[in-house]
């Protein structure tokens, strides 16, 4: 190998180890905390959060609350304004509601409670098309977001990212052997 083919290389190594490791899919904690999905103190609390963030096709959001005294509602726009709870899109009442984002576009969530939603307990998202995102998105500056584990990985812990590591690895091996 040539000498000038190393910064061709090396360059080639870190755009596929950096795509490989964050482009999988991430959980969002709604609001960054525990126990978020209640009235929030602050108009708007949640919409600010989320438009802090960069959500994509294939992430999931997860919105902690007690089954016993709230829900969470999918709904459309309109409803999603009026707070109308008729018909909603989909019911989650498990508490403990991980929702994929498996469009790009708007998302509009509302509290099944009465008179949570009128009290500012929603939640409007927008999640990125393929063409609006890059590998970087889901990391913002300001946006103080908790990770919880790649998804969607049928095996709890850190796996989806080793297996991104090694997968990057194994991409930069196979790369020095083409190249040599």
């Amino acid at each position: 190998m040539k000498n000038y083919d190393y910064p061709l290389l090396a360059y080639f190594v870190i755009i596929t180890f950096s795509t490989r490791c964050f482009c999988e899919a991430r959980e969002f904690v709604v609001d960054g905390k525990e126990n978020s999905w209640k009235i929030p103190s602050s108009p708007n609390e949640l919409n600010k959060w989320a438009e802090k963030n960069r959500f994509q096709i294939g992430d999931y959001i997860v919105l902690n609350y007690d089954p016993k005294s709230d829900s969470v509602l999918e709904v459309n726009e309109e409803d999603y304004n009026n707070c109308n709870k008729a018909q909603p899109i989909k019911t989650y009442k498990d508490g403990e509601t991980k929702i994929l984002l498996d469009k790009s576009g708007p998302f509009f969530f509302i509290s099944g409670a009465n008179g949570h939603c009128e009290n500012g307990q929603k939640l409007q998202l927008k999640v990125l098309s393929p063409q609006h995102s890059s590998s970087n998105d889901h990391f913002t500056a300001s946006a103080p977001v908790k990770f919880i584990t790649p998804a969607p990985s049928p095996v709890s812990g850190s796996s989806g990212m080793k297996i991104g590591i090694i997968g990057g690895f194994m991409v930069m091996l196979a790369s020095f052997i083409v190249l040599a």
